[in-house]
């Protein structure tokens, strides 16, 4: 494993991470993820994203079990909040960050976080009372470190312009082979300021896999084969990416590597990308992710991967699923 440091900060994460999106927040059981958990620690993985919302605190709480056997610095932990956990419970206005911190920090057994998130923007809620409130949350050393996940450039401009560069580490955008969005504007915006990426969905869901066929319905023990963890399938999933993935592979096996390791290594070929967050269901499926940490992918590969997508990907700036756009600032 090979390891990145996040933005202006001190934490230095691992380049493959592990987050809990679908999967921990009750797609699979207990021991499941607790075995995967511990296949990640075995695999060099240092660096665990999670979120309130995922399950309504249940991936926090499957974590807190176990990453409490761990040593507390042996790990690098971030969670996000703006979800939805109750008809009252939502967005980013200071009593709820407030509320939601504490909350996340007791299903996860811990004084802090490494990383708090904002998971979306808050468009309804003045931006100065957002800041204020996740800046607290620094202050009372419930996190040490900020970053936001999908807001849009005049969204991170605006926070830069309320609060100052310094605020913000890290962004966390959808970025894999499939989806090159960021690219356009969030790439270079963050880059002026001193913020990495830690990029969800590397492998498009699985598409990037190879586990989908042109033409053929999706295999009954895939994600897409499961109602509630396919309802963003729609924003990498068409004929055009799996013939795209097919022409891939070829490239892959002429590289050596395998299509996943391929897709992720070539998310990680940009130095700006801190880590790529990875899903897993089984403990085998951690260590080849794992393994594209530290693959350099020539430049004879790169074009013919560009090549290959055609266009396939979703390049233009696009905004994010349950993002807004907007900006509400005090009067």
């Amino acid at each position: 494993m090979r390891y990145r440091k996040l933005g202006r900060s001190d934490l230095e994460v691992s380049e493959i991470s592990l987050g809990s999106w679908l999967t921990f927040a009750g797609g699979i059981a207990q021991e499941q993820t607790r075995a995967c958990t511990e296949a990640a620690f075995d695999a060099g993985i240092t660096f665990f994203d999670t979120a309130n919302v995922y399950g309504q605190g249940v991936a926090e709480s499957a974590w807190g079990e176990i990453l409490s056997a761990h040593p507390r610095d042996s790990y690098v932990l971030a969670t996000k909040v703006w979800g939805r956990m109750s008809p009252d419970d939502a967005g980013l206005a200071p009593d709820q960050i407030a509320r939601q911190i504490d909350a996340s920090l007791t299903r996860l057994r811990t004084d802090y976080v490494d990383l708090y998130q904002a998971h979306r923007f808050d468009p309804a809620v003045p931006l100065e009372d957002t800041l204020e409130a996740l800046q607290k949350v620094v202050e009372q050393g419930k996190a040490r470190y900020l970053g936001f996940s999908e807001w849009t450039p005049e969204q991170i401009s605006a926070g830069i312009e309320v609060a100052g560069p310094d605020l913000f580490v890290s962004s966390q955008p959808q970025y894999s082979m499939l989806w090159q969005a960021p690219e356009a504007e969030l790439f270079p915006l963050c880059r002026q300021y001193g913020i990495s990426h830690v990029v969800w969905s590397p492998l498009a869901q699985g598409v990037l896999t190879g586990k989908y066929l042109p033409g053929q319905p999706v295999p009954d023990d895939s994600r897409f084969a499961d109602e509630g963890m396919s309802y963003a399938q729609h924003l990498v999933y068409s004929e055009a990416s799996l013939e795209a993935v097919q022409r891939l592979i070829p490239i892959a096996e002429g590289a050596g590597l395998t299509l996943p390791q391929l897709a992720l290594a070539w998310v990680l070929r940009n130095p700006e990308v801190a880590s790529a967050i990875t899903g897993a269901s089984r403990p085998e499926q951690v260590h080849a992710n794992a393994s594209a940490a530290g693959i350099n992918l020539s430049p004879d590969v790169l074009s013919a991967v560009d090549e290959a997508l055609g266009d396939a990907p979703v390049r233009k700036p696009t905004l994010a699923v349950s993002a807004t756009e907007g900006v509400l600032r005090r009067s």
